[in-house]
């Protein structure tokens, strides 16, 4: 298994070109990856591989997924200064329109959203444009629809807009110091008991990391010894790499949109080299 998962911010819109808006790169990337003739696969089929619970062919495949969840994962929305976005969701079924079914079957993305609608309203509020696109009223649709899955992203993010967060010390704007098990149990249990909640019938398994960070604690402690608490089976970092049989379980890889590629040539060179 060499399996790399490229990962995108829906609320990335700087401009309408492919280098400062995900939502281009987005549809332009699934119709590369399709010219490319490789496979679109849900991030769980990845996570069953790995741990050994599945047994599937996942040669030339690729795996997508999203962080920060936004109502821009699912619903097209206008952007002040940059006009009419087409949301991820609709990108898929764009794609779908264009390319039919049977070019990419297993079609899917995974969003990673924060649960504190606290948080999620700061953050709205100093970081993006104040119009409640942090909202989560489009979880429970984008789950049903069967082209994407709601995971946990943390309670707050340890995010410096927010003013309290479950950090002991009040040291915001990085995962790091998440460190003891009380801070570590908020941040992911307490989101996944409030994810799931919201979602109803669904149950959260994946932890992405907020901004990308992570620690000793976390990879080696807590996710690994409370798996009865929080329930996840894995953990995403954003160190670049494709995932294969020797990666962490609790560190996996992923390439950033806009970090580790700004153009379809740079993608185009990424995945020949890591899933051809």
């Amino acid at each position: 298994m060499r399996v790399p998962i490229l990962t995108y911010h829906a609320v990335n819109i700087a401009g309408n070109d492919y280098a400062d808006n995900d939502h281009v790169a987005f549809a332009a990337d699934l119709r590369l990856i399709d010219d490319l003739r490789l496979r679109i696969v849900p991030v769980h089929w990845v996570v069953d591989q790995l741990l050994g619970t599945a047994d599937r062919d996942l040669s030339h495949c690729v795996a997508l997924t999203c962080d920060d969840g936004s109502w821009f994962d699912y619903h097209d929305l206008d952007h002040p200064s940059h006009g009419r976005q087409r949301s991820l969701f609709h990108c898929l079924i764009d794609f779908r329109a264009d390319r039919g079914r049977t070019a990419q079957p297993d079609l899917h993305l995974t969003s990673f959203v924060i649960a504190s609608p606290d948080a999620r309203a700061h953050i709205d509020r100093e970081c993006l444009v104040g119009r409640g696109w942090m909202g989560d009223r489009w979880w429970r649709a984008a789950q049903a629809s069967g082209l994407i899955a709601i995971e946990n992203h943390s309670w707050d993010h340890n995010h410096v807009a927010v003013p309290e967060t479950a950090q002991r010390d009040g040291i915001r704007g990085s995962f790091v110091p998440i460190d003891t098990w009380a801070e570590a149990d908020a941040e992911i249990r307490q989101a996944g008991d409030w994810i799931d909640a919201r979602l109803g019938n669904s149950r959260t398994s994946l932890f992405a990391y907020p901004y990308g960070e992570s620690n000793a604690y976390l990879r080696e402690d807590y996710l690994p010894n409370h798996m009865a608490e929080h329930r996840m089976r894995a953990a995403f970092g954003t160190d670049p790499g494709p995932v294969e049989a020797g990666s962490s379980r609790w560190n996996l890889p992923r390439y950033i949109c806009g970090h580790h590629w700004r153009s379809p040539e740079a993608l185009e060179d990424l995945l020949r080299e890591v899933a051809a």
